[in-house]
């Protein structure tokens, strides 16, 4: 006695299973030969798909534009730097960094132009405008002595000091330096 094919769920009665790895022809299909498009059910024809390319990697949306904002950036601050310390050193203007010893020399010629009450100086007189250099009051370059400074236009040494200078500024800050000899 022969033993009846086995019966599987959703199979009409008396069809049999595909072997494994054969596809399942859905029913009421005929199998299709090689290069033809089998047909969708209710009478639509399947239209042709055309072949998608391989798709890579995915990026999230908008990636790119934050490398190109981040390579601006970058470029940006290593472009400032670089001029900066170009500038610094090498402007046509000189650079910053000469300008600033210029200016301290002339913080320091200032000074030495520049007594204060007790100070020593040597007085040159060139084109008729004395100018007093702060020096060592043990030097033999020593002339006088700043004793006192009178603000304000007109003012006169009195009789105590030998040596007067008289500046008189633009801004309004007009002033006298009174000397002795030393």
């Amino acid at each position: 006695m022969s033993t009846p094919p086995p019966q599987y769920p959703n199979q009409p009665y008396g069809q049999q299973q595909p072997p494994y790895g054969q596809p399942q022809q859905p029913y009421g299909q005929q199998p299709q030969p090689y290069g033809q498009q089998p047909q969708q059910p209710y009478g639509y024809p399947q239209q042709p798909q055309p072949p998608q390319p391989p798709r890579g990697p995915q990026r999230p949306p908008g990636a790119a534009l934050r490398a190109v904002k981040a390579a601006v950036v970058v470029i940006a601050i290593v472009g400032g730097l670089g001029y900066y310390v170009w500038d610094y050193n090498t402007s046509p203007t000189g650079g910053k960094a000469k300008a600033e010893a210029s200016a301290s020399a002339a913080a320091e010629e200032a000074k030495t132009h520049d007594p204060e009450v007790g100070d020593c100086v040597k007085v040159a007189d060139p084109k008729g405008k004395p100018v007093p250099t702060v020096v060592d009051c043990g030097s033999p370059e020593a002339e006088y002595k700043m004793g006192e400074m009178l603000p304000g236009q007109g003012q006169e040494c009195s009789a105590k000091y030998d040596y007067g200078i008289q500046y008189y500024s633009s801004r309004g800050f007009d002033y006298t330096l009174c000397f002795t000899k030393v």
